[in-house]
């Protein structure tokens, strides 16, 4: 049988308790390879934009790729389901708008919304703006209640669909304001704005970037836009509250999650590189060219602005009676 020198067994026994003491010690630093970036939205739309900016600045800062993972469908059911079975280990993260806050509401849905989900942070804010088709006789928000009272019924406003997130702003200021009017849902931002500026609906509330190119060159009429402050491209078109409509709060943000099981210093360490690249300034030049601005805050906070998202869009969805279409 070999002997093992006493100094031998020591350094042996040193080792592999050293070893056993601290298997953390083995682990790759995060992140050591591809992050995958899942958006719940077909491509093409703002989601999208945003998710590709922020990939590229993750990639050049941490030297590992971020893969851009469009997975539309179930009214963004498919690509929130997916991120909550992915292994919580910060190598699978979403890129959400509010719509996130809708569903709980609309849906039997297969994960928590609250729990099943680490909220990140936000990255940016989309004001909605309402925007009226030229040849509507409103120029303002008093006007257009007062021409909305007078034709009870007969304005057209269109959506991106039934419980979008245009849809219940539109139904909070019909609330607000005492009127009602006919919804004309379509499937998609494209054909809101083609139909609006053809004159087949008369009003809409959509993101202010789709509406700019158009109010530049006056085929699209501003009425006002949601948020407390005006736009720096459109200094001109005054908030709701300015115009004695107050209580209409609502925003399309653009937020980040993990699975909830994700932990805390990759929370952490995910929250300190978005707030980095959100302030970068060329990201911020690209947001508003989008008619969109940078907003960042705490996982703390974003997960308050969550759940009081659900609770106020709860509301609209119930004195509307809003239910989505099969």
């Amino acid at each position: 049988m070999m002997k093992i020198s006493t100094a031998a067994a020591q350094i042996l026994v040193l080792g592999i308790s050293g070893a056993s003491a601290n298997p953390a010690a083995a682990q790759p630093a995060y992140p050591s390879k591809a992050i995958r970036l899942i958006t719940p939205f077909a491509p093409g739309g703002g989601t999208t934009l945003v998710a590709r900016v922020i990939g590229q600045k993750m990639t050049e800062s941490w030297g590992q790729q971020v893969i851009v993972d469009n997975r539309p469908g179930g009214n963004t059911i498919i690509g929130s389901e997916a991120l909550v079975k992915s292994p919580p280990d910060g190598y699978t993260i979403m890129l959400h708008a509010s719509t996130h806050a809708t569903n709980p509401n609309l849906l039997p849905l297969p994960y928590d919304t609250m729990r099943d989900f680490a909220a990140i942070t936000t990255v940016s804010v989309n004001e909605y703006m309402l925007v009226a088709h030229p040849s509507v006789p409103a120029n303002t928000v008093k006007e257009l209640i007062a021409l909305a009272k007078s034709r009870p019924g007969q304005l057209d406003y269109a959506t991106t669909g039934t419980a979008s997130t245009q849809h219940l702003a539109t139904e909070l200021f019909a609330l607000l304001a005492g009127i009602k009017m006919n919804h004309i849902p379509f499937k998609g931002g494209a054909p809101v704005i083609t139909n609006l500026i053809g004159g087949q609906v008369q009003l809409a509330f959509t993101g202010a970037y789709n509406a700019i190119p158009f109010i530049k060159v006056n085929r699209l009429k501003p009425i006002a836009i949601s948020g407390d402050k005006r736009l720096s491209s459109l200094p001109k078109v005054p908030t709701f509250n300015e115009s004695g409509l107050p209580g209409l709060d609502v925003r399309n943000w653009y937020g980040m999650f993990a699975p909830a099981a994700t932990p805390k210093p990759i929370i952490d360490k995910l929250w300190t590189e978005f707030s980095r690249i959100m302030a970068l300034p060329d990201v911020r030049e690209n947001l508003a060219n989008q008619g969109a601005e940078p907003y960042v805050v705490p996982p703390e906070q974003f997960t308050a602005i969550i759940k009081a998202d659900i609770a106020r869009y709860g509301k609209v969805i119930k004195a509307a009676n809003i239910k989505l279409e099969d």
